[in-house]
């Protein structure tokens, strides 16, 4: 046996056990891996037709058909080569796969009818004539084919995609060199087993590919969810700015003298307004929850003021139902706390609101013991009702977004679903952990454990912040306040929303007028909207802090309230930070803060 022959055998058994291991793999259904199924198997009908010939002996048929078989893997690489260097849909491939097919037939036709010789020297043997030369000259083609798609797809010349014809041109260019000097020296058929090898471990590995399918499939799901929460957050901004009008109206006209009729609609006009607020804070979470961008901005505060505050909002949403809030707040619960409040207080009003919404009457334990070990205190918030509880076998799709159980039995009452869910995903970002328990027909109790660390020596501006009085009106007799926004319509609910504090106040709706105007006049406070065009609130406020005796507070305010915002603010040099639609209480501790002393 020579060692073109050795070769061949050795090469027949490498491409037997590299079919056997392809197709026992999951394989994507791409044009290109269809192609290179057909090189496998051409390759593997070269191997076995030279193979064969050690035993059988050569004749002019057997040897045309093994030379057709080698131009047709040579025209399938081809084919192969200007699908990998072009985008188009694997549906258009089908008329190049058809051309290439009818050339092939018109070469084959033209080989077998084309006179073959053979030579006899020395004990080897090998072909030669017009078929052989016929074959070298289309083979040549398309090898100068392949490197015309290459060159046409320049910028992706390092792509690895490209390695395998690299490795072809250049070993293939030595093999037609060698064979020249030594005719009887067949090499092409394990040159092409040899690239089919190597194309299987760089680009056509079927783990490989299915890898690259999923990062495809990845960048374009995250592309999908940041368009998703880009949209969300300028449908949130959108929707604010109306409703930052109809909750400003509402709550000064509930101050003004007007009939218990009107006052009650009013309170219904404020009580919608907050639906519909929560309704896009929740879709606005999810979105964020999804996308993996919810994120836990934690902080030094006081817990007295948080449950206060959460007191008040359930009270105030059981309006006149018969039911009673009682409450329990450990006494032990050291007065300062690092940690999310922020969420924490979304965590525990979700399930207040909840309580409320499905508790016709009764009462509603709303407790918060806990325990400290060190400098961690755990509170255990546990909110009981006596409501129309939860069956049992329905307790594992509280959590799932969207989701209300028996709908049909409370189809009067609002939501969207989303609140327990988000409940869910904040508590387990918080490392904490929910329990739900639930007699149906008698009531439920949900039971939050989160650890938040203890804060030994608060710094001063919590201390401020959150011991401010709870006001409803201030007075601020003799404090300038310039109000800056784009929208007219904020300009006059924020007028009327300072309008019995008895401050002096200008409007102006840009950033330009801001900067003319504060280089004659000064104030003792600046309002300014941040999204504003032309010129924003940040660029504003950069502005005007390049002149460094410019000291006056200016206070963000903005119906850009996604998480994160009023860090975001005072990073930008913002003394304060109002979201829209704005809350009464809110802005009257920012005047009492900044008011003229």
């Amino acid at each position: 046996m020579n060692g073109s022959m050795f070769f061949t055998i050795c090469s027949f058994f490498y491409c037997i056990l590299l079919i056997i291991i392809y197709f026992s793999k999951q394989r994507l259904q791409l044009f290109e891996n269809k192609i290179y199924v057909m090189m496998m198997l051409t390759n593997f009908l070269v191997l076995a037709i030279e193979t064969s010939t050690i035993f059988l002996g050569n004749n002019a048929l057997i040897i045309k058909i093994f030379l057709l078989l080698l131009l047709l893997w040579i025209i399938e690489l081809t084919l192969y080569v200007y699908v990998i260097s072009n985008s188009k849909e694997d549906k258009k491939y089908n008329g190049s796969l058809k051309i290439a097919g009818l050339i092939y037939i018109l070469i084959a036709i033209l080989v077998i009818c084309l006179p073959l010789e053979f030579e006899n020297k020395t004990g080897s043997q090998y072909a030669y004539g017009a078929s052989v030369s016929t074959i070298f000259i289309v083979s040549g083609l398309c090898i100068c084919c392949c490197l015309f798609f290459l060159f046409r797809d320049f910028k992706n010349i390092k792509n690895k995609k490209y390695y395998p014809v690299y490795v072809f041109l250049g070993i293939g260019a030595l093999a037609l060199v060698v064979q020249a000097i030594n005719p009887s020296l067949l090499l092409a058929s394990s040159l092409e087993t040899f690239v089919t090898f190597l194309m299987y471990f760089t680009i056509e590995n079927p783990d490989l590919k299915m890898i690259e399918q999923l990062n495809m499939a990845r960048d374009q799901a995250e592309k999908a969810n940041n368009a998703k929460t880009d949209f969300l957050s300028n449908m949130s901004h959108e929707i604010r700015t109306p409703l930052n009008a109809i909750v400003g109206f509402s709550q000064a006209l509930m101050e003004e003298d007007i009939s218990p009729s009107a006052k009650d609609e009013v309170k219904d006009i404020v009580m919608a307004s907050e639906n519909l607020l929560e309704i896009v804070n929740g879709i606005l979470d999810i979105s964020k929850i999804e996308a993996d961008k919810l994120e836990i901005i934690n902080s030094e505060y006081r817990l007295q003021t948080i449950l206060d505050d959460l007191v008040i909002l359930t009270k105030g949403r059981i309006g006149e139902k018969p039911l009673e809030l009682r409450t329990y707040f450990d006494p032990s619960i050291p007065a300062y706390l690092y940690g999310d409040h922020t969420r924490l207080k979304q965590i525990v009003l979700n399930l207040l609101t909840n309580a409320v919404k499905y508790t016709k009457e009764g009462h509603i334990d709303f407790k918060v013991p806990s325990v400290q070990t060190g400098d961690v205190c755990r509170l255990i918030i546990s909110v009981e009702d006596t409501g129309i509880g939860i069956e049992s076998d329905k307790i594992d799709k509280l959590f799932m977004k969207f989701e209300r159980l028996d709908l049909d039995k409370n189809i009067t009452i609002e939501g969207t679903g989303l609140g327990l869910a988000i409940t869910k995903k904040l508590v387990d970002l918080m490392h904490g952990k929910i329990v739900v328990q639930s007699v149906y027909g008698k009531g439920s109790k949900f039971t939050v454990a989160l650890d938040q660390k203890v804060v030994a020596t608060p710094t001063k501006e919590v201390v401020e912040t959150n011991s401010a009085p709870s006001l409803d009106k201030v007075d601020a007799t003799g404090t300038t306040i310039l109000l800056v926004d784009d929208n007219k319509i904020n300009l006059k609910v924020g007028e009327r929303l300072l309008k019995d504090c008895n401050a002096t106040i200008t409007c102006l709706d840009n950033g330009f007028d801001c900067l003319e105007l504060l280089k004659t006049k000064t104030f003792d406070l600046i309002l300014m909207d941040d999204m504003m065009p032309k010129m924003s609130g940040v660029e504003t406020l950069h502005k005007l802090k390049e002149n460094p005796n410019f000291n006056i507070p200016v206070v963000a305010m903005t119906a850009n309230a996604i998480e994160g915002m009023k860090e975001k603010y005072l990073n930008e040099g913002f003394n304060n930070y109002l979201s829209k639609p704005i809350n009464r209480q809110e802005l009257n501790n920012i005047i009492m803060k900044y008011k003229k002393k």
